[in-house]
């Protein structure tokens, strides 16, 4: 089951690198992160335009995106959240690959996200708690990324 589920991520990784001799070293982190994005935008089951325009806006701010590659890997990242069993297949790329204080950053977007809409559900409460707890951050960590997206959010 786990060499199933390697291959289908390993797949998508494959399909969205624009030319094969050219090896994007940092796409299964950028992947992961548009994974667990996408799947903060699915959390309350109804993807809002904002939401959407949060996750794009992310991508282009974290990863220094053009708007085409943002565009490639959002489609790239519900592609493999639609694939996924379960979100430690992006979290433990996340692990891998980025720093401690890249985490709690994402944590931060994971919020923006949920309180993108006005609303934070209590699943998209969950969904940033499992993650949060599946990249090893403290609890100040989580409460503080959640509290500096809730201001930013008052502040839109």
């Amino acid at each position: 089951m786990l060499s199933r589920l390697k291959t289908i991520f390993d797949d998508a990784v494959a399909s969205v690198i624009a030319a094969p001799h050219e090896v994007d070293s940092e796409h299964p982190a950028r992947l992961a992160a548009a994974a667990l994005l996408v799947e903060m935008s699915r959390a309350d089951h109804e993807v809002s335009e904002r939401e959407q325009a949060h996750i794009r806006r992310a991508l282009v701010d974290v990863f220094s995106l053009s708007q085409d590659e943002v565009e490639t890997l959002l489609a790239a990242g519900a592609s493999s959240a639609d694939a996924a069993t379960s979100l430690y297949e992006f979290t433990s790329v996340v692990n891998e690959r980025f720093s401690h204080e890249q985490k709690v950053h994402l944590v931060e977007l994971l919020w923006r996200i949920a309180y993108a809409d006005g609303e934070l559900e209590k699943h998209e409460a969950h969904l940033v708690r499992r993650v949060a707890n599946l990249l090893h951050l403290r609890h100040r960590e989580y409460i503080g990324s959640k509290l500096r997206a809730k201001q930013d959010n008052a502040a839109d």
